[in-house]
């Protein structure tokens, strides 16, 4: 499982969980990025599939549904979808 860093300001743990293929996951790196956020990622769908499968159970306990994006805030919360407000807010702590 190759997780990618981009490098930005410290808010907390921010791990997104992409299809490389998504455009909602695009915008919300791009977002993301534009807010110089520090954060991880792995586009779910590059992965193989013994990978996929343990990855997608582990969406799962944030996000039943498994739907993408899914971006877990310090193992604590999560946001579903692009929602850029809430997104937003990351960079005002």
């Amino acid at each position: 499982m190759e997780i990618k860093h981009v490098e930005g300001k410290n808010v907390g743990k921010i791990f997104l969980y992409a299809l490389s293929t998504c455009v909602w996951c695009k915008k919300t790196k791009r977002l993301l990025n534009n807010l110089d956020i520090d954060y991880y990622y792995i586009d779910v769908d590059l992965m193989d599939d013994e990978e996929r499968k343990r990855v997608k159970e582990e969406i799962k306990r944030w996000n039943p549904q498994c739907s993408f994006p899914t971006i877990v805030l310090n193992d604590e919360k999560c946001i579903v979808g692009y929602e850029e407000e809430k997104i937003k807010e990351l960079s005002e702590k």
